[in-house]
Order: C-alpha cells, then structure tokens, then sequence
C-alpha cells in the first residue's frame, strides 16, 4: 500500500515542486533574514541626550556556556582552602526607576522600592571575573532565602522576609553549603552546591545586586533601573582586608565614569552593601529559531499539498490507503523541513555575529531538537492535512479547517489572547520550535511572543500529534456515509 502510495504521489510534478518549494520557502527566508540582520547597541551621552551606537557585545558566558548575567556588587577577600563566613542581614531597601509619562523625556527620578528579586547575601566566587563559577546564600526581597550557584540553580529555603536574618557559607573542597537562622543560634541548612574544579584559593564576602524592574512596552518587555542596599553586621570572621568591587559595571562615554554605581560603607561593625544588575541566566538575545522564519507560508503550502493529496480522486488508486498516504506525505514533509532548518541555522550562526546579532546560547542538543523537531513539525501537520482531507472529503473545505486549528490559534496566543490555546489545540506543536528556557529566578515576560510556549517543546509536538493520529483514526475508521443512490435491501 506504501509502495503505490508512493508511486501515486512522485508521479505528480504539481506535488514534487510543490514540496521542492516548500524546502526553498523555509531556505530563502531564513538565508535572506541572516543576511539583511543588523544590530547595534547604544550608549546614553549624559552631556547630549543622545544614544550613541556601537557593536553589540558577545554575551558573557557562565560555566555551563549559557548566557549569564553577571553584574554586582562584591565586597570580598580572598580564602585560601576551607572556611566559613556568617553575617546577620539587618535590612534592604531600594530604589526604583518608574517609566516616564507618555511623551516625556527621561522620565521621574527613582522612588523607594524593591524589585522580588532583589538580593543580598554571602557568596564565594573564583575570582572576579564575569561568568565564573560561584555559590550564594541570600535573602531576597519577595522570594525568601535562597541558594544558588552557576547561575542557573536556585534552592528555595524559608519564605521568612523580614529582619534581621542571619546567614553562614561553608566551603569544603568543591562543595558549598548555606545555611540560615532566626536568630543565629538555630541554623538549618538551605542547599548545597558542588562546584568542580574549584581552586584553593577563590573570593569570599558580601554581595547585593538588584535586577531591572520589567515593564511591557510597546515592542516588548523593557528593564528600568533598579538597585538594592543592603545592611550587614556580625561578619564573622572580620580579619584580613575587605575589598569592593563592581563586578560587570558598565562605563559612560568616557571610559572612566561608571554608570549607576554600586556602593560599599563601612562604619564599625557594620557594612551597607549597594548593588545593581542580577547574578542569573541572561533572557536576551535572539532566539535562534526566529531565522526559520519562511516555516510559516512553507506549512501553509504542505497543508495545500496534503490535503489535496487525500481528497483528488487521481490520489486514490487500488491498493492505497489514507494511512499510507498519510505515511508517505509525512516523511516527505519531514524532509521538506529538516533539510533547510539543517542549513539555516548553522549558517545564521555563522554569519549573525559578525552583524552585531548573537544568537542566544544553547547546548548542541536544543540545535538538534530545532533541527528535527522543524521536520517532525512538518510531517506532523501533513499527516493532520490528510486525515482532515478524508474526513471532509472536499479540497477547500478541509485546508480551510486545517489552517484555521494550525494557525488561528497561534496567531490569537501572539497577540495575547487565550495562551491556553497553545495547551489544548493543534497549535502546541510550534513549541518544539522553542530555544530558550524560562527561569523562575528570572523576572520576564515569558509569552508565546517573546519565543516561550506553556508546555515544553516535546510536550508541546506531542499534542499536535495527539491530534494528527486521532483525525487519521477517525478517517479510517468510522462508519462510511451511504452514498447516495443506495439503499438496504427490503
């Protein structure tokens, strides 16, 4: 049945160039939007007003390769082997940027106020360098204590906001241990972080860091300034000399001028922490996956093709069957799909750079998912057209219905109507097209327009396919319609 299915399809030129077309629509776009990006990033002249461009910078890089965000402020000396700090936290306050009234300029000066994920605490790092490997027990401003390391982990301790609190690091060999208390007397330990190749003599103290305040702006989610202070005393122990640095602070155009400082007081006892930035996963960049692009009008094509392919009565020949055909459309499909994705997304990757666009990094796995995943995303909606196709029977009828449960729900959950659209219809399967990861640690708008869908990227293909095999087995299986003319014999 395969083979004559087969047959039936390749002997149609309409339906080969149809496909051929379908592999060049993907190609072109994503070759043609590689070629033509171009980005810069700027810097504010306080003299002039004005935002002065130049090349966007490389993301950092944290141990595991991802793009991190690594901008704090450290007070800090070094520790040579094992040890230990404590410190009770007194209090944090802050300060927040509000957006400025429609058509103004800069906007009000910063008001008192904390971001949920303003932080301060204890850390150890190697070195001060962005992007190295660290460990950190903090209070936050919304989320309790917490314990990270890398960047990417994050262990919920108490949901205790207020204060003081007390917290402790101990370092043993490569592995890092926070603690918390009430009252400095009663500790239960919050996590623990193995951090490999840790040297003998890494940087040890206090930190305070706040991320922006996230706002959704006309083209997309906007950070406004934000900063944390944070009080400290009983540092136990006190000795040695404590240096303050702002690690990842970035320069006005003088190269000397640091714009929005951190700050480091030390009176006695007592140390005031100030920090801006976040010591977390980065959610900047450009998702790979937006160079395949042409995937769109390419899938509107394969539903045209499949769809006519199951309801033309020259693609009904003896011996052919709907799940053969539905066989033979999908690996076709799948073909017409992972090969440009193949060739788009190395060479994106190549060329992007150079234009001042960095692609977000992602492991060698997640570029194989988007690689196949785009042939299986394929072949899972010529399979559905089919199916549809020998439910209805009629050509414009069924690409009509095919194209509006593909496409009317992503398009509605683009504009921010009805995300639950890309859980329960057919439209779950553009997931596996997803790249980038959502942090709970992270402050972000994660929406389909943004590059994240609600359920994973395989879950997401899953439920696409759901909907292809039950569409196949209701074609297939339920009772025929009489045809008209006959009757059951009296």
């Amino acid at each position: 049945m395969i083979r004559a299915a087969w047959t039936t399809f390749v002997t149609s030129r309409a339906r080969l160039i149809g496909l051929i077309t379908v592999t060049l629509i993907t190609l072109a776009a994503g070759l043609t939007l590689a070629a033509t990006s171009n980005a810069t990033c700027g810097t504010f002249d306080l003299k002039t007003r004005t935002e002065v461009p130049e090349p966007c910078p490389a993301p950092i890089l944290g141990p595991g390769g991802q793009a991190v965000q690594d901008h704090f402020s450290f007070v800090h000396q070094p520790l040579r082997g094992d040890g230990s700090l404590t410190v009770r936290v007194t209090a944090m306050t802050g300060r927040i940027k509000q957006p400025p009234p429609p058509g103004t300029g800069a906007g009000p000066a910063p008001v008192p106020g904390l971001v949920p994920w303003a932080k301060a605490g204890l850390m150890v790092k190697d070195g001060v360098n962005q992007g190295s490997p660290y460990a950190a027990i903090m209070v936050t401003a919304e989320h309790g204590v917490r314990m990270q390391h890398n960047f990417t982990e994050d262990t919920a301790g108490s949901s205790a906001d207020g204060y003081p609190h007390w917290l402790r690091l101990t370092r043993t060999g490569d592995t890092l241990t926070g603690f918390e208390s009430a009252d400095g007397n009663q500790w239960t330990e919050v996590g623990k972080a193995t951090l490999d190749g840790l040297p003998d003599t890494v940087q040890i103290g206090l930190f305070a860091a706040s991320p922006g305040a996230i706002t959704n702006s006309g083209s997309g989610p906007e950070s406004r300034f934000a900063e944390a202070t944070a009080t400290f005393d009983h540092l136990t122990p006190q000795a040695g000399t404590w240096k303050h640095d702002d690690i990842g602070v970035t320069m006005e155009l003088d190269g000397v001028t640091p714009h929005h400082p951190g700050a480091f007081i030390r009176s006695g006892d007592t140390f005031t922490v100030t920090g801006v930035g976040d010591i977390a996963p980065s959610t900047d960049g450009q998702p790979i996956e937006r160079m395949l692009i042409g995937g769109f009008a390419a899938l509107l094509l394969v539903i045209i093709i499949a769809t006519t392919y199951a309801t033309t009565s020259e693609s009904r020949p003896n011996g052919t069957t709907l799940p053969a055909k539905a066989a033979v459309i999908g690996a076709a499909s799948f073909a017409a799909g992972v090969i440009p994705a193949a060739i788009v997304i190395p060479v994106s990757l190549a060329i992007l750079p150079s234009k001042g666009v960095h692609p977000h990094p992602i492991a060698w796995p997640t570029y194989l998912q988007l690689i196949v995943g785009t042939g299986l995303l394929f072949a899972a909606v010529a399979v559905l057209s089919v199916a549809i196709g020998g439910l209805l029977k009629r050509t414009l009828v069924a690409i009509t219905a095919t194209t509006t449960l593909i496409f009317v729900p992503y398009l509605l959950a683009l504009a921010g109507i009805g995300e639950w659209l890309l859980i329960f219809t057919p439209a779950a399967g553009f997931a596996i097209q997803q790249s980038v990861s959502e942090y709970a640690q992270v402050e972000n708008f994660y929406l389909p327009a943004t590059g994240y869908f609600p359920l994973s990227p395989w879950a997401g293909l899953a439920v696409l396919c759901a909907y292809a095999a039950l569409a196949l087995w209701s074609a297939t299986s339920l009772p025929k319609r009489r045809r008209p003319g006959h009757s059951r014999a009296r």
